[in-house]
């Protein structure tokens, strides 16, 4: 299944010696005893003395749970179908903006904030622009892929408010279709200078019961800069399906199985990931944990390619094993390339 070995985004990975701007303190932070950025100290505050919101963020992709019986009978149909194509739809996989999927209120952003506007750019070269300047959201405007935003101050609290998506984009990375009378809306507190909460809400009574949302959580990413993620090759090129998975998988013996069971740790994208694996009915399940909680992934069903490859619902995950056929890490293989896990227990 060649979908293991594709190659979509190239990210900066890794830091010459001479990209000593990359490890530059910056002026005016707070510091602790031992020059640490100290994120515990009173956010900044602007002229208006609203919360100052100016930063780079970065943050791990949030918990958005959806249950299904919110969601219209067509949006989990649609979902069924992307999940049986290794989501080769995901505008992320094609190269286009996300627009507001719940996963780009992750990863490096940077926010700039003035009186009249603010600006939020992404590691991937989109941006959005917010309307501070007392305008109402516009009541029909052009279908875009970032939408259109007004934002206004609710005590210390930013509040915006979102419309004007096309119904190209998703709601998740599983596929949760929108159509184009989605309204998002956005709750920004900064509890202090290095913590940034946002609260997000979608409203589209065309494809959702009720309202439906998540919290993000952003560290302030303070003495360093962001590197650019650029998309360079689309999914359309992409073949194979669960189905196919399915047909092409091979036996295991159980007690092979139960070797790959454990605990592996370490970093996707500059961000602390865990995998765990586990045995249920026969068949090995990979739970992503990121910061103690599962992620919107929730678990996959690896499927066996081999005696040490497995087909993880769109991710590949390779066993390494000792000269007993003991597990001693495993390897992620992402759009973005493979990572490396160690096993902690």
């Amino acid at each position: 299944m060649r979908l293991f070995f594709a190659t979509l985004v190239l990210v900066a990975g890794t830091m010459p010696a001479s990209a000593q701007w990359l490890d530059r303190q910056w002026p005016g932070v707070p510091r602790t005893a031992d020059g640490k950025p100290n994120l515990s100290a009173p956010a900044p505050r602007g002229p208006d003395g609203k919360p100052d919101l100016t930063g780079l963020w970065n943050g791990p992709i949030p918990k958005a749970p959806l249950d299904p019986a919110n969601a219209t009978p067509w949006v989990n149909d649609l979902v069924q179908r992307h999940h049986q194509d290794y989501f080769r739809a995901r505008p992320f996989f094609l190269c286009r903006p996300s627009g507001p999927e719940a996963d780009r209120w992750a990863g490096w952003k940077r926010i700039l904030q003035t009186p009249a506007a603010m600006a939020i750019l992404n590691d991937n070269l989109t941006y959005r622009v917010i309307h501070m300047d007392g305008r109402v959201l516009e009541a029909d405007p052009a279908p875009s892929w970032m939408g259109y935003s007004v934002g206004r101050w609710d005590g210390d609290t930013l509040v915006v408010e979102s419309n004007g998506y096309n119904d190209k984009t998703w709601l998740g990375s599983e596929g949760r279709a929108h159509t184009e009378a989605l309204r998002v809306t956005e709750r920004y507190r900064r509890s202090d200078f290095g913590h940034l909460q946002i609260e997000v809400t979608y409203t589209d009574p065309a494809a959702y019961v009720k309202p439906w949302g998540f919290t993000a959580n952003m560290t302030l990413a303070a003495d360093t800069e962001m590197l650019e993620a650029v998309c360079e090759r689309s999914s359309e090129h992409w073949a194979g399906s669960l189905s196919d998975a399915a047909t092409s998988a091979v036996t295991v013996a159980p007690d092979v199985l139960a070797r790959y069971v454990g605990v592996y740790s370490g970093f996707w994208l500059g961000n602390k990931r865990t995998v765990e694996v586990v045995l249920s009915g026969g068949q090995l399940i990979a739970k992503i944990v990121v910061g103690g909680t599962i992620a919107g992934d929730e678990s996959r069903a690896l499927v066996p390619q081999s005696q040490t490859l497995f087909e993880g619902l769109g991710l590949g995950y390779q066993f390494i094993v000792d000269d007993k056929g003991v597990a001693t890490d495993v390897v992620e293989i992402h759009i973005s390339g493979p990572y490396r896990f160690a096993r902690q227990r």
